[in-house]
């Protein structure tokens, strides 16, 4: 929920400076790639590289040019320790040190870390909530959309193209309009059915004309920041609202703390430092550190359906 709002705004920033860093604006860098390209990257060359390429480089889409950039990066990355400055950034990344195919690998396990632990959750919901729980179909449609999410998530982070920055976004996106939608159904919606169904279909419109105008008009970060940062409040504003007014029941504490330790987990990312051994980065611990409470989030939903469904059969009992 909140948390993806954090992530969203690290890569806004990121690809905000993906047009220059400190890195890819240097002459020794540009000088680097372009003749690593001239040497390796056509004719005869390029046949030998594609020849003793191993087979997961190529089917994950890692060309003649990126093993270039990434080779001179470190080249880079070497000279400005040499002289004893910084680490630079390259096209809004931190370097880090690429194992098999995966371009960041820590971020890439922890968001298939996270990934598992919802289809852990949402494989309890399902054998412990009955699927006549008024909730159950609402929350097991949240549960795919964030599998999906955090499968893009482990996607992007193992393959950054055009195509899975994209995905990510758009996917992040969806997990915060379903979160809305979610506390919708869980606030009026039991009651007014015609009310949520009216305001699904308004959330169904917002997500179709941001992704087409972001795919087919401009995609400008800037804007999608803008929409997701105010979506997100509204999302964290209204679960807490929600909580406060449910606070006399017992498991409404552990959707308040999933909100708040959110918030505080996405000031991680606010942290920039280089990647420790190249491969541990902020944004990586952050995504660990979100592992716990998908789990927790599970378990309100769990034990909220269930509240439910025994409040509705006692209300049948008394009709």
């Amino acid at each position: 929920m909140a948390g993806r709002i954090a992530h969203l705004v690290l890569l806004a920033g990121a690809a905000a400076l993906a047009s220059g860093s400190q890195g890819d604006r240097e002459p020794v860098y540009r000088d680097c790639v372009r003749g690593c390209e001239q040497r390796n990257c056509s004719g005869v060359a390029l046949k030998h590289f594609r020849s003793h390429q191993p087979i997961y480089m190529s089917l994950t889409g890692w060309t003649c040019r990126d093993d270039c950039k990434y080779e001179c990066m470190w080249f880079t990355v070497g000279l400005y320790l040499q002289e004893g400055h910084k680490v630079p950034q390259f096209h809004g990344k931190w370097p880090f040190s690429r194992f098999l195919f995966f371009q960041e690998p820590a971020s890439a396990v922890a968001s298939f870390l996270n990934g598992l632990a919802s289809l852990t959750m949402l494989w309890r919901y399902r054998t412990s909530v009955p699927a006549s729980s008024p909730m159950y179909p609402t929350c097991m449609a949240f549960a795919w959309v964030s599998l999906n999410a955090w499968f893009w998530s482990t996607v992007f982070h193992t393959r950054d193209t055009d195509l899975t920055e994209k995905m990510d976004y758009f996917c992040a996106s969806t997990v915060i309009l379903h979160s809305i939608y979610l506390c919708c159904v869980r606030t009026v919606g039991l009651q007014r059915p015609a009310v949520v169904s009216a305001f699904r279909a308004l959330l169904l419109l917002m997500l179709t004309a941001h992704v087409s105008y972001l795919s087919l008009v401009h995609f400008d970060y800037g804007y999608n920041l803008a929409a997701n940062v105010m979506i997100g409040l509204v999302n964290v504003v209204w679960w807490l609202a929600w909580c406060w007014s449910q606070r006399a029941l017992p498991h409404v504490h552990k959707c308040a703390a999933v909100v708040l330790l959110l918030q505080g987990l996405s000031l991680l990312e606010l942290l920039d430092f280089p990647p420790l051994f190249w491969v541990l980065d902020a944004h990586a611990i952050w995504h660990i550190s979100t592992i716990p409470v998908h789990i927790l989030f599970f378990s309100f939903l769990k034990d909220d359906s269930l509240y439910l469904l025994e409040e509705s059969e006692a209300k049948f009992k008394l009709d």
